[in-house]
């Protein structure tokens, strides 16, 4: 299954699970309304992932107010940059 497929259905899903797959993350994306994605634990060491969580930090500090890693870009973008990872 392809990741945008992946992700867009666990946008989908009616139920929250507070779970997170073994190997996986949860992050929250959002410009205004944030929405939580799983993504692999790997994806974290990737360098252009290094940024966004450099980004993050420079926003949020190690404050974030969704209680989680929250990644200051708009969910569309996110997709698309998750989906490049896996295109590799």
């Amino acid at each position: 299954m392809a990741i945008r497929q992946m992700l867009r259905r666990s946008l989908s899903s009616e139920r929250r699970s507070a779970e997170v797959p073994k190997g996986h993350v949860a992050v929250y994306v959002g410009d205004n309304e944030k929405k939580r994605f799983v993504i692999p634990v790997a994806y974290l060491n990737h360098p252009s992932f290094q940024e966004l969580l450099f980004q993050a930090e420079e926003e949020f500090g190690f404050n974030h107010p969704m209680g989680g890693l929250t990644i200051p870009c708009s969910q569309e973008l996110f997709v698309d940059f998750i989906s490049a990872f896996s295109s590799r």
